[in-house]
């Protein structure tokens, strides 16, 4: 995959790819109304050393076993709905920890579905969450992420069963 920095080893491009997220994950996120455009430059922020398409909509399809993403062509409708829908939800605001988890888990869910980017969704899907629900009045402890569960609890959120993910979610809530 094309990459800023030249590099043609997979394993060099991943190591290079974490260590850059790493670094910029720790700064301030870009400031805005959580919206497509500033979902957009959330990825941009974080992949942008490593990709020079970061915060594009990806123009391929992709897939993973038994997961076939959003189509790039429906993937602006689908944001454009998917964010129309945390705007009427007053972007989670108000809701105690339980009901929060709940509504959390199913943007994430529809997110994931979308899975706008050809890469780093999943890392700009939880930074921005996190960033979410801390303007939701939630903490939201990124260090209490079991990766591979949370992976298993978004890989049955696909296929319609959002309670792991709600779970996930809810002990992660500070």
């Amino acid at each position: 995959m094309k990459n800023v920095p030249g590099l043609r080893d997979p394993a060099a491009l991943e190591e290079y790819e974490a260590m850059a997220f790493a670094l910029k994950a720790m700064y301030p996120l870009p400031h805005g109304l959580y919206s497509v455009s500033h979902y957009k430059a959330v990825h941009r922020h974080l992949f942008g050393e490593v990709y020079r398409w970061a915060g594009r909509f990806r123009s391929i399809r992709i897939s993973k076993p038994n997961a076939a993403f959003c189509y790039p062509e429906y993937i602006p409708e689908q944001m454009r709905r998917l964010f129309a829908s945390l705007r009427s939800a007053n972007y989670l605001r108000g809701l105690d920890q339980p009901t929060f988890a709940d509504q959390a888990a199913a943007f994430l869910a529809w997110l994931n579905h979308i899975h706008p980017f050809r890469e780093g969704n999943g890392r700009t899907q939880m930074v921005f969450m996190a960033s979410l629900a801390a303007r939701a009045g939630h903490t939201l402890n990124l260090s209490q992420l079991d990766e591979e569960a949370f992976l298993e609890a978004m890989i049955r959120s696909f296929h319609g069963d959002e309670r792991p993910l709600r779970d996930h979610l809810l002990e992660m809530i500070d």
